[in-house]
């Protein structure tokens, strides 16, 4: 299965604007998402979309490979179906790579790609086990549940699933809640199909474009990560990134 890896980035951001060539230790965000990125050699390439020439001059300065997209996308999976298009190559699967995850782990990737060359798996994700009641409680974190199969059941920025007879910090010791990991990937036939449906009632509610598809009949698979995703959405995160480390 010949895989891609496309890195959308966009320059403007409501809470964060630039934040892809904002410094992190000496190198900029796209360049350390990149670099974590082409660690893996699941992926046949790796390439960022994007709409802003700075960002694009900022990749080609490092040698990363960049494509010119749209301004106008309203999400990520809309402009990698667009730099697919453009890409003069065929790919069977595609892996959506956030942009403001600087440390992005190469084996998470790898989950998405191994998952990918399941021939019954079209669109797939990851999760992680949340251990603290304050990221349950928190609705910048979005939760999944699953069925037996691995396959997402539903998303929400509440806590899922809703345990009436457990409504304290116990609920964690007794049962098990997942944090999901923005990284999709899709295969390059349902990626075309994803991307001309319209907005759905379930999307537009919870603001997680992942439910259109679930309310249109289409699979998402899940697997779980132990390795914590750090993303970059405003410049408080990026302060508490480098206090981290």
């Amino acid at each position: 299965m010949k895989t891609i890896g496309i890195i959308p980035s966009r320059y403007a951001s409501t809470r964060f604007p630039g934040k892809p060539l904002v410094n992190i230790a000496g190198k900029t965000m796209i360049q350390r998402v990149y670099e974590q990125a082409v660690k893996t050699e699941l992926l046949q390439a790796v390439v960022v979309a994007t709409d802003d020439e700075r960002i694009a001059d900022a990749v080609r300065g490092f040698g990363g490979e960049v494509v010119m997209t749209s301004s106008h996308h309203q999400s990520g999976t809309d402009r990698c179906f667009e730099a697919l298009n453009i890409i003069d190559q065929s790919f069977d699967a595609v892996v959506n790579i956030q942009g403001d995850e600087p440390f992005i782990h190469p084996e998470q990737i790898d989950k998405i790609v191994n998952l990918l060359s399941r021939p019954e798996v079209q669109l797939a994700t990851l999760c992680k086990k949340i251990l603290n009641a304050d990221d349950l409680k928190n609705t910048n974190y979005v939760k999944v549940v699953m069925d037996n199969q691995s396959r997402a059941l539903y998303f929400s920025r509440y806590p899922i699933p809703y345990v009436r007879e457990e409504q304290n910090a116990g609920m964690l010791e007794q049962n098990s809640f997942f944090k999901h990991i923005g990284i999709y990937g899709y295969k390059t036939e349902t990626l075309a199909q994803i991307t001309k449906l319209p907005p759905s009632f379930l999307e537009k509610a919870e603001a997680l474009e992942q439910l259109r598809w679930l309310e249109n009949g289409f699979e998402i698979f899940v697997d779980i990560t132990d390795k914590e995703s750090i993303s970059v959405d405003k410049p408080d995160d990026l302060q508490k990134l480098i206090n981290k480390g």
